[in-house]
C-alpha cells in the first residue's frame, strides 16, 4: 500500500508538472518561411523573405501580436529547388505550422496533395496553379489577389489601351519570354486564347533555368521584331532579359514584366538601358505609406529588421509585406470564430476563406492606397483583383496606369474547367459551397 501510495503521489506530481508546463507554453502562432537567400534566384528571393519577416516583427512589436497572440517563424533555405522546398516543409510543419507560403509555383504543386492530409493551407500570393482559384475543388489552396491567367488578361488589355483599343491588336506581334518551368508556363493558355480571339500573333520563347543563357532568344527577337514583349522570368533571368533587350535597342516601354519580373534587382543591372521598362503590379512600390514608417520605427530602430533599411520599399520587399499582411488578416479573421488563441491550420483555412479586406480595413492597417481591397470566398480563392502598371525611370518605379480590371468572363470559366480536370486527377470531389457550415 505504501508503494502504491508513493506511485500515486509521483503520478499526481508529474501530472501537475505537465499541466504547469502546458500553461506556461508561449501563446504563439507558428509560420514556416521557405526562403531562398542563395543561388541564382536570390536577388528575387531575398527581398520577399525580408518583407515577410519584417511584417511579422511589426505585428509583434507594434501590436503585441494578433489579438495578443504573438507570431513566431523560422526560415529554411530552399535555393528555389523543389526537393529542398518540400524537405523544408516536412521539417517545419510539425512545429505547429498554420499555413505555408512556398514562394515557388513548382513547390506549390508538390504541396497541394499534402495539404488536405496535413490540414495546412497552402498560400501562393499572386502565383501558383490557376486551377486552385476554384475553391470548390481546392479548399486548401489560395492564390489571391490574382492568378497568372488574370494577370495576363490585364497585360493584354493594357497593351490594347496603348494601341488604341483591343481591336487594334489584330496583326500585332506579341512575344512571351518565359522561364521554362511550371511558373513561367502558367500564362501561356490564356495568352493563346486571347491571340485567337483578338487576332494577334503570339510567339512563345522559353528560356531554360536558371536563365543566364539568352543569346538565341534575343537573336530571335531581333529577327521577328515583335511589337510587344511580355516577360515571365525570375531572379537572374530577368536581369539578363532586360540587358538583352537593351543590347539590341528594343523599345523598353514596350517590354512588360509580370509582377515577379519587375523589381529593382531586375532593372538596376541594366543601368540606363533599363529606363522605360514596365511592370505589372498589385501593390505600390516605395515607402510613401504609413506602414513603412511603422516598420522603421518599431522594427529597424530596434535593430530587428531582416535586411538593410535602405532596401525597405523595393517592389519585392513590398510583395513580402503585403503577402504577410494577407496571412495575418486571415489569422485574425479566423479568431473571430475560434477565439483569440493559437490556432490550427484548419481554423486558419476558414479565416482565409472568409478574408474580406475593405478600404476601411486597409486604412486601419496603415496601407491605404498601398494595395486594393480583396474578398475571398468558398468558391473564389483568387479574388481576381485588378492590376496596375509601373515604369522604371532609372531611379525609381512610377505608376503609369489606373487599376485595370481582369477579364473575369474569360478567365473564370477556363479556371473552373482546369480545376475540375486537375481536381479529378488528384482524386478530389467538388464540394457544394452553399452547404458549407459556419459561414458569416
Amino acid at each position: 500500500m505504501r508503494y502504491l501510495a508513493a506511485c500515486f503521489i509521483v503520478v499526481v506530481l508529474a501530472a501537475g508538472s505537465l499541466s504547469g508546463a502546458a500553461l506556461a507554453q508561449p501563446k504563439e502562432v507558428f509560420i514556416p518561411l521557405l526562403v531562398y537567400r542563395t543561388g541564382p534566384y536570390a536577388s528575387s528571393g531575398i527581398p520577399v523573405a525580408n518583407g515577410l519577416a519584417d511584417y511579422y516583427a511589426l505585428v509583434n512589436e507594434r501590436d503585441g501580436g494578433i489579438n495578443g497572440v504573438r507570431l513566431t517563424w523560422e526560415e529554411c533555405e530552399t535555393q528555389y529547388d523543389v526537393k529542398q522546398g518540400v524537405e523544408c516543409y516536412e521539417r517545419l510543419k510539425g512545429k505547429g505550422a498554420v499555413l505555408v507560403f512556398p514562394i515557388s509555383t513548382a513547390t506549390m504543386y508538390q504541396l497541394i496533395p499534402r495539404a488536405p492530409m496535413d490540414k495546412i493551407p497552402v498560400v501562393q500570393v499572386g502565383a501558383g496553379t490557376t486551377a486552385a482559384a476554384d475553391g470548390r475543388w481546392f479548399p486548401w489552396v489560395f492564390n489571391f489577389p490574382g492568378t497568372y491567367w488574370s494577370q495576363a488578361s490585364a497585360v493584354v488589355q493594357y497593351i490594347g489601351q496603348k494601341e488604341g483599343g483591343l481591336d487594334k491588336l489584330k496583326g500585332k506581334k506579341i512575344a512571351h519570354i518565359f522561364l521554362n518551368v511550371p511558373y513561367g508556363k502558367e500564362a501561356n493558355p490564356i495568352l493563346e486564347t486571347l491571340a485567337r480571339q483578338l487576332g494577334f500573333e503570339l510567339t512563345l520563347l522559353p528560356v531554360n533555368p536558371p536563365g543566364q543563357e539568352q543569346k538565341a532568344t534575343w537573336l530571335q527577337v531581333r529577327r521577328m521584331s515583335p511589337n510587344w514583349i511580355f516577360l515571365s522570368g525570375w531572379g537572374v533571368m530577368n536581369q539578363e532579359a532586360i540587358k538583352g533587350a537593351a543590347a539590341i535597342g528594343y523599345p523598353m516601354d514596350h517590354f512588360i514584366g509580370n509582377w515577379w519580373s519587375s523589381n529593382e534587382g531586375d532593372v538596376i543591372p541594366a543601368g540606363s538601358g533599363g529606363k522605360g521598362f514596365t511592370g505589372a503590379a498589385f501593390h505600390a512600390a516605395g515607402t510613401n505609406f504609413k506602414v513603412h514608417q511603422d516598420i522603421f520605427r518599431y522594427v529597424y530602430e530596434k535593430g530587428k529588421g531582416a535586411g538593410k533599411r535602405e532596401a525597405v520599399g523595393e517592389v519585392l520587399y513590398n510583395r513580402g509585406l503585403v503577402s504577410a499582411m494577407f496571412e495575418v488578416e486571415a489569422i485574425r479573421t479566423a479568431m473571430t470564430k475560434y477565439g483569440n488563441k493559437p490556432l490550427r491550420g484548419e481554423q486558419v483555412r476558414w479565416g482565409f476563406e472568409h478574408l474580406n479586406l475593405t478600404e476601411k480595413r486597409l486604412e486601419e492597417l496603415s496601407m491605404k492606397g498601398f494595395t486594393h481591397p480583396l474578398k475571398v470566398t468558398c468558391e473564389d480563392h483568387e479574388g481576381a483583383g485588378p492590376v496596375m502598371f509601373q515604369q522604371w525611370d532609372g531611379k525609381m518605379w512610377n505608376r503609369i496606369s489606373d487599376w485595370i480590371p481582369v477579364m473575369k468572363d474569360l478567365v473564370r470559366p477556363k479556371t473552373e474547367t482546369a480545376a475540375a480536370e486537375q481536381g479529378r486527377t488528384l482524386g478530389y470531389t467538388m464540394r457544394d459551397c452553399s452547404k458549407e457550415q459556419g459561414r458569416f
